[in-house]
Parts: structure tokens; C-alpha cells; sequence
């Protein structure tokens, strides 16, 4: 898989891009069809030659019967067609809310609410679920990197910010779930408090899902996005 480089997490917020398609139900195909054109350009040109050179090498090479190939390729053809249209239909459309919210941290605290949704109406399966930190300060490009939860939690308290009291962020397994539906069920992401918000410019998150036909899918989210917007605006 590709990764994203450490000056494009803040051009890529916001698309959601494929990383790799299922080699065996999308390379297979290609791959096959493409084999049974060659082997049709091989016959086209060898009924082209005279019946005497049919008989040398290489034209006396037969691969195959041509209504039988045209069988085939009819079929291989549709195999590719069909999947890249069903491909389309099952692709999860991931998106993300955020709002300022009451009930996500201690003392009942104003809170930066950020949840992710599955926009398509088929399942689609986390891989990998990672963090870049960006402190207030910090020089995105050059200083923030990918990790894991756990060095990102680690890298937030070394910075004076509580867990609970400044921030919760859900940590996501592999396997884990996102339910199709349009958009109607938000899973939390992660509640992040005033303090926090003006102490980091951004949390990147960057997860990537597979869908029911094996292609995984990338989306990196800034928690941070529209957070200082209404940083000061009173609660409804």
C-alpha cells in the first residue's frame, strides 16, 4: 500500500481515495482477458497467412478453436464489466461529523465531538487505523509522522493534555465494522476539549476500510477541522 507522504495528510483531508484492488477478483479477470485477446490476434493473423506457412513453425501453431475463444472472451469481458459496475455499487462513502458537545469528558465539559459514518449501504471492514500529531508550533511538513494510538496518546500527555479530561479518542481493531445505512448511524471518533484545540493545530487520522469485494479504501480526517470555527460560540 502507498502511504501518504508527510507534506500531503493536509491536501488529503477530505478524499477519500482507493489504495488497492482485490487481485483475485480484479487482476484475474484483467489478466485473463487480456491473455484471450492476445490468443485472439495470434489466430487472426495466423488465418491471414498462406496454408503453406500454416504448416511451419511458428504459424502451424493452433491455440485454440476461434468460436470457442469467442466464448471465452464474451464471457472474461463480462466478468471485468460486471465487477467494476458492482464495485461502484458496494463502495463505502466514508464521511465525518463534528459539533461541539456536552458529556464526553469529565466535569461535563464542553467538547469537541468528531464521529465517521459509512455513507454507502454495504459493510466495509477497518484495516488499519493510524494518528499524526501536529502541536501548536509545529511545522507540519517536517516534524509530524504517522503512528500508532498508543505513541500518539503518549506524545498528547508529554505535552501537559489528560486523557478523559482534555481528550478521548475510541480506539477502532482491525475488523472492525462500519455499517452501511447512508450516513444515519455517526460512530465516535474522539471528544477533544477548548484546552486542547488551541494547543494542537491538527490530529490527523488515517483509516483505511475494505469493502465486500476486497478493494481498500483510504480517508484521512483533521479532527481539528471546524473546531476553532465555533471554538468560542455558546452551546445550543
Amino acid at each position: 500500500m502507498q502511504d501518504v507522504n508527510q507534506g500531503d495528510a493536509q491536501s488529503l483531508t477530505g478524499v477519500q481515495r482507493r489504495i488497492r484492488r482485490s487481485p483475485l477478483l480484479f487482476t484475474v479477470p484483467i489478466v485473463l482477458l487480456a491473455l484471450f485477446i492476445l490468443m485472439l490476434v495470434w489466430e487472426v493473423i495466423r488465418s491471414n497467412v498462406t496454408a503453406e506457412a500454416q504448416t511451419e513453425w511458428p504459424w502451424r501453431l493452433h491455440l485454440i478453436d476461434m468460436d470457442a475463444l469467442g466464448s471465452l472472451l464474451a464471457v472474461a469481458g463480462g466478468a471485468v464489466l460486471a465487477r467494476a459496475q458492482y464495485a461502484c455499487t458496494v463502495r463505502p462513502y466514508l464521511g465525518w461529523r463534528g459539533s461541539w458537545q456536552k458529556g464526553h469528558l469529565k466535569e461535563d465539559t464542553s467538547a469537541w465531538r468528531v464521529g465517521v459514518f459509512n455513507g454507502g449501504q454495504h459493510l466495509a471492514v477497518i484495516g488499519t487505523w493510524d494518528c499524526r500529531l501536529v502541536l501548536a508550533g509545529q511545522d507540519d511538513s517536517a516534524e509530524a509522522r504517522w503512528v500508532d494510538l498508543d505513541e500518539a496518546v503518549s506524545d498528547l500527555a508529554a505535552a501537559g493534555l489528560v486523557v478523559a479530561q482534555d481528550f478521548q479518542i475510541v480506539r477502532f481493531g482491525a475488523g472492525f465494522p462500519l455499517v452501511g445505512g447512508g450516513g444515519h448511524e455517526t460512530l465516535l471518533v474522539g471528544a477533544f476539549s477548548k484546552r486542547f484545540v488551541r494547543k494542537v493545530d491538527a490530529l490527523y487520522l488515517r483509516f483505511r476500510v475494505a469493502d465486500v469485494v476486497g478493494d481498500t479504501h483510504e480517508r484521512v480526517l483533521d479532527c481539528m477541522k471546524g473546531a476553532r470555527t465555533d471554538l468560542n460560540a455558546p452551546l445550543s
